[in-house]
């Protein structure tokens, strides 16, 4: 059990450094600059992670029908893009990205034009590269797979720590601007990030899209009023 779950966490991590890769050279190519994309302080994106997983596991055993396998790539994605954009900004209490101006979006937080690049990539890894990664795990012998799967993990714990104490720092930092309009509070959050250090001023370029919830600030408004 703990060899199954040590090899399929390296999956995710080869996924999620892939997804991070793509990332990069995707807005490298539109915006001709080098942009740290990504949630985590490391090169990993862990959306493109999980999804490469939960297609693995729910279509990977399926695979005649590529068509299928297609459409369901469309489905196991879209949907995880929607449920962590929602539980990020109820968590963080901000928009990180936001499709409203895409033609054919649901709530700004996914849109056609990233639902067929999705069952592209859905095949490409049910066909190719999860094959492909497997034999890169499966070429460590025992002994160095656990020993390469303990360091990564504690390495990704410690990140995600330090990651999840910035995001709340600038949590902390919106709440503390909620007055006046949302796009005044948003262009205060951002100077107080990029008067930061490092590891706050990648969240700039990382989530160009950011925007404080408006719905949040009425209802802390209405808070705040009701206490006085």
């Amino acid at each position: 059990m703990i060899e199954v779950i040590a090899r399929y966490f390296l999956y995710f991590i080869i996924y999620a450094f892939m997804g991070w890769l793509l990332e990069e050279i995707w807005h490298f190519i539109k915006l001709r600059k080098i942009v740290d994309r990504g949630f985590l302080i490391g090169p990993l994106c862990p959306i493109y992670g999980w999804g490469c997983i939960l297609i693995i596991f729910l279509i990977g055993r399926n695979t005649e029908d590529v068509l299928a396998v297609f459409l369901k790539a469309i489905v196991v994605c879209s949907v995880l893009e929607y449920l962590t954009s929602y539980i990020m900004e109820k968590l963080f209490h901000a928009r990180w990205w936001d499709y409203s101006n895409s033609r054919f979006n649901l709530n700004g937080r996914i849109c056609l034009d990233t639902m067929i690049p999705f069952g592209i990539l859905g095949c490409f890894v049910v066909y190719v590269l999860h094959p492909f990664v497997m034999s890169i795990v499966n070429v460590l012998s025992m002994p160095w797979f656990y020993i390469v799967a303990g360091i990564v993990f504690l390495i990704f714990i410690v990140d995600n720590i330090i990651s999840l104490k910035v995001m709340f720092n600038i949590k902390g930092q919106i709440h503390l601007e909620l007055k006046d309009s949302t796009e005044q509070m948003n262009e205060r959050v951002r100077e107080w990030i990029k008067n930061k250090s490092a590891i706050y001023r990648r969240i700039n370029g990382a989530y160009p899209n950011f925007r404080i919830n408006e719905y949040l600030k009425e209802r802390i408004n209405k808070y705040k009023n009701k206490t006085k």
